[in-house]
């Protein structure tokens, strides 16, 4: 909102708002008289960056857009402005533009239209498009410079203008996207440059001198390069030395943990905020030894972010980041030493062609039908596959890992196998009314049904269930009640009391 201050006719802020020019922009902005109390306006804004941006001066100058657009209409009463969120990010998660979205369904919300600065800083691809029904739905109009007012849905004109905003808004975002990693890819290959992000366990961050780019330079940006950490270095050598001997990674990660060797995050902990710091783990053994920025080079893109699809809300398209790794061919490694190694390449590529990892003796693989749907109740994981006596099954040892010693009593370690698991499935009764495909002699049928229809199987040392999406299914033990012959209605009706008073003995 714009600040009028109290003003006694003396000082410069006073008379400039007095001046002619200014009276009347005033004028100008008053509701009209068909409509004097004006149209209520929800002003949304947003602002990619928070490093490289102002929020003051990148919201006034999308506000003043607005508050022009709809002067002689109405008046801006509420501000909903999102900072530090890209356009690719669907409306239900920004944060100000979901708490816009809900204010939608309120009828008491206070504004009857909603306006924006600019298109780019609002919608991206079809989000208007997707947007449109809600807003018909609660009768809020959408008002845009591009289209010099509130947005006529009904027009053709209008609706092909839309389209192509969209479709100029998602080109803005991958030209600059390409150009950017296309000059990323430039700078680590042919000038072994550090890119930002958290240094490599081992190494710290020093000074590389002033950017090479002299307006950033001027600007006082400097470069950054790795150097060796004198604190944990030699711990990343232990750890290829070690691994070169033909030690386990589980051995490696217990023998740090037995002799308090600060791990990763907690060795870092300003740059970890988001990692316990407590232990190693296998997999951060595993991740130093798989890190080829310790020979010396400098390596980038080995991880890549994904936009997956999620649930719609409405008909909203929503996505959620996720990190993945990219195969070693998709890496970018500079053509020469950037940076101090702490292992010789020799030593790092010996030790990527060491598997400690059991093979069966017979070389026969190993099946496992419901691996992912069997899941621990004493502690909530997911149970793990183990081959026994020449058979499948799962276990949960409850957190417990070969990464460090056993210190303290934990629960029994939990184990069911796999055939028995699918003989209680196949012959419970009150789960096959409602799920009649359960009843199937082939395993395999079983288990694509069980994942096609998101159902998991809970269990621990004496009760083990199905959970649905609507109801849980108590199993009976192995071979508690098998229906292996149909009955005519007489002999069913005539073993009814004997069947319901079985059925309460349900093991538990």
């Amino acid at each position: 909102m714009q600040y009028t201050p109290e003003l006694d006719g003396t000082d410069l802020l006073g008379w400039w708002i007095r001046q002619p020019n200014q009276r009347g922009r005033q004028r100008e902005r008053r509701p009209t008289a068909a409509n004097p109390s004006g149209i209520r306006f929800a002003f949304y804004g947003r602002m990619s960056t928070i490093d490289f941006q102002d929020r003051a001066s990148s919201c006034r100058w999308q506000r003043n857009y607005a508050e022009d657009l709809v002067a002689g209409h109405g008046r801006i009463v509420v501000e909903f402005f999102d900072e530090g969120v890209s356009r690719r990010v669907a409306w239900p998660d920004r944060p100000q533009a979901a708490r816009l979205l809900a204010a939608l369904a309120d009828p008491a919300r206070g504004f009857d239209a909603i306006v924006v600065g600019e298109y780019e800083r609002a919608f991206h691809g079809q989000q208007l498009e997707q947007l449109t029904p809600t807003l018909l739905r609660h009768g809020v109009q959408l008002w845009l410079p591009e289209t010099y007012g509130p947005v006529d849905f009904d027009n053709s004109r209008q609706l092909a203008l839309l389209d192509l905003l969209g479709v100029h808004s998602q080109r803005e975002v991958s030209r600059a996207r390409h150009r950017t990693t296309a000059a990323m890819r430039a700078q680590a290959e042919l000038q072994g440059r550090h890119l930002g992000g958290r240094p490599p366990y081992g190494y710290r961050l020093v000074d590389a001198g002033p950017h090479p780019n002299r307006a950033h330079a001027a600007w006082g940006r400097r470069l950054h390069r790795l150097e060796p950490d004198p604190a944990t270095a030699p711990w990343v050598r232990w750890i290829f030395e070690q691994r070169l001997a033909g030690r386990s990674v589980a051995s490696i990660a217990r023998a740090l943990n037995d002799a308090g060797v600060p791990c990763p995050s907690g060795a870092d902990p300003a740059r970890n905020r988001h990692r316990s710091g407590q232990r190693w783990m296998l997999t951060t053994v595993a991740a130093i030894l798989a890190n080829p920025r310790y020979t010396g080079r400098q390596v980038w893109n080995r991880q890549r972010t994904d936009h997956d699809g999620i649930e719609p809300d409405g008909t909203i398209t929503r996505h959620h980041e996720v990190q993945r790794w990219n195969a070693a061919p998709h890496w970018v490694i500079s053509r020469q030493i950037a940076h101090p190694p702490l292992v010789s390449e020799e030593q790092f590529v010996a030790a990527q062609a060491i598997h400690t990892a059991p093979t069966p003796a017979d070389g026969a693989p190993r099946h496992y039908l419901l691996a992912g749907l069997v899941c621990c109740a004493i502690c909530g994981r997911t149970m793990d596959s183990h081959w026994v006596h020449g058979r499948p099954g799962y276990r949960c040892r409850h957190g417990h890992t070969s990464s460090r010693t056993t210190a303290s009593p934990r629960p029994k370690t939990l184990y069911i196998r796999e055939d028995h698991l699918l003989d209680r499935i196949r012959h419970d009764r009150r789960l096959h009314r409602h799920h009649p495909a359960l009843r199937s002699p082939d395993p395999d049928k079983i288990a694509t049904h069980l994942r096609t229809n998101n159902m998991i199987i809970v269990g621990d040392h004496h009760t083990w269930t199905i959970e649905a999406e609507t109801a849980t299914y108590t199993l009976n033990p192995a071979g508690g009640i098998l229906a292996t012959t149909a009955k005519i209605p007489a002999q069913r009706d005539g073993d009814h009391a004997k069947h319901e008073k079985l059925s309460r003995f349900v093991w538990k």
